[in-house]
């Protein structure tokens, strides 16, 4: 990673260097074919590119001795343009056509004879659309050629090359700062999932600031506390589950012991306790079936339009006997919406082992003399049934544990007395495969309020 990381600010300095100087190279040309042939050197750009606009509103050279101010005679420099530059650089000018002959001579000296060959090679060319229309020489002449200009373009794309090559060299060197500065959290990340996949859970890393590798730190940090929650679960239930069977199991054990070697008679209420024992046993294996299935997703759901305030009343009518067995008053309030039936998409049996669970729960958690009430609201999108009940309420650090399998928030009861710590698990699990959820609170005037929200 850190080899290609490098490479690739290699390639992207190399890619500068290069067009750097190559647009350094044409720049460089440009300018200097303006400066030394376009009469940069000698000041004369103005003059040139007013003889070129002449010619070209012209397009002859009649009349250019205009600009010049020749006298007629053609001695001295007279008055105008020509005196003006004439005077300014102090140097004679001389004006041919595009076959060499003479335009002008500010001197007067050389009026219609022709150039030669070498005075042309020194000649400032005037141009239109590419062509050549004349040619323009100062007095000292133009000591510099086109392989001079080749030779000063080289040395200035040389400049800029070895200038470039120590720019991208500095360059490199910041790239191996930077790439080892980048790469410093992807080797910790590294490090720390090569942990991780050895068993290590407690691996975190640092994440710092609010880039992409910061987040995605954090997002490492975050699976990795969900896996150690999810592996310490997954012990604790292994744990709660050996326990839990192997209560019934010693029980019916010790009862067919006891029967076998004739301690106990073989009486129908010997039998029963271990027919207690067995269904015990049976429930739980099937409590942990359907959790089983509904994290797999494979929960067989029937859901039919369903009378939801309907079903809640027949429930709460099969629990009223378990419920005065305890001393404790089971209340359903009356529905202050319509008296027409509440109707919602639900598994009855299913909705129906939610409620159950959830009303048993209540009961087991209310002192005697207390009160469970149920209530069923309306909300837009959703039906919310409140099971409050009137015990002691949840402890504050047990309010996220509810819902875990095996928990109990008062370790000191038994299993008989407690449950086996699944119903509520079973119950969320249930509400959630059917679009709903199950929440648990502490109500503000006391007591544990669980609510059922189901999609209208």
């Amino acid at each position: 990673m850190r080899l290609r990381l490098i490479l690739s600010f290699a390639l992207i300095v190399l890619v500068a260097v290069v067009g750097v100087a190559l647009i350094a190279r044409q720049s460089a040309a440009g300018e200097v074919r303006a400066f030394m042939f376009r009469g940069g050197m000698n000041g004369l750009e103005e003059l040139v590119e007013n003889l070129e606009e002449y010619y070209e509103e012209e397009s002859s050279w009649s009349g250019v001795e205009n600009l010049f101010a020749i006298p007629a005679h053609g001695q001295g420099m007279g008055q105008g343009m020509g005196q003006g530059m004439g005077a300014m650089m102090n140097q004679r000018l001389i004006l041919a056509d595009a076959r060499g002959a003479v335009i002008v001579d500010t001197s007067g000296e050389t009026t219609g004879a022709l150039l030669d060959s070498r005075q042309l090679q020194e000649a400032l060319e005037l141009e239109e659309s590419g062509d050549t229309i004349g040619y323009l020489i100062t007095d000292d002449g133009l000591r510099y050629s086109r392989s001079d200009e080749t030779l000063l373009v080289s040395r200035l794309s040389n400049a800029a090359l070895s200038a470039g090559l120590i720019a991208g060299g500095i360059s490199l060197l910041l790239a191996l700062f930077l790439a080892y500065g980048l790469l410093r959290p992807v080797r910790e990340l590294n490090h720390a999932a090569q942990q991780m996949a050895r068993g290590d859970l407690t691996q975190r890393v640092r994440a710092r600031g609010n880039d992409e590798l910061a987040e995605l730190g954090r997002s490492f940090n975050h699976m990795a506390e969900s896996l150690q929650r999810a592996e310490e679960s997954r012990r604790a239930m292994t744990a709660d589950i050996a326990h839990e069977l192997r209560n019934p199991l010693a029980v019916q054990r010790a009862n067919l012991e006891a029967l076998q070697d004739g301690i106990y008679p073989p009486s129908p209420e010997n039998l029963g306790a271990i027919l207690e024992q067995n269904q015990m046993l049976t429930r739980l294996v099937n409590d942990l079936r359907t959790l089983a299935l509904a994290d797999a997703g494979q929960l067989d759901l029937e859901i039919v339009p369903t009378d939801f305030a309907g079903l809640v009343k027949r429930v709460v009518d099969r629990s009223n006997s378990q419920a005065a067995a305890e001393q404790v008053q089971l209340v359903l309030e009356p529905d202050p919406g319509s008296a027409d039936p509440l109707l919602l998409s639900l598994d009855p049996l299913r909705t129906e082992q939610i409620l159950g669970n959830v009303i048993s729960n209540a009961l087991r958690y209310t002192p005697s003399g207390g009160q469970v009430r149920l209530a069923i609201h309306k909300v837009p999108g959703v039906v919310q049934l409140n099971v409050h009940d009137s015990g002691p309420g949840i402890p504050p650090q047990s309010l996220p544990y509810v819902f875990d399998r095996f928990y109990r928030a008062d370790k000191s009861r038994s299993r008989a007395e407690g449950g086996s710590g699944l119903g509520l698990a079973i119950a969320r699990q249930l509400a959630q495969a059917q679009g709903g959820d199950l929440s648990a609170a502490n109500h503000p005037q006391g007591g544990a309020v669980l609510t059922l929200t189901l999609p209208t």
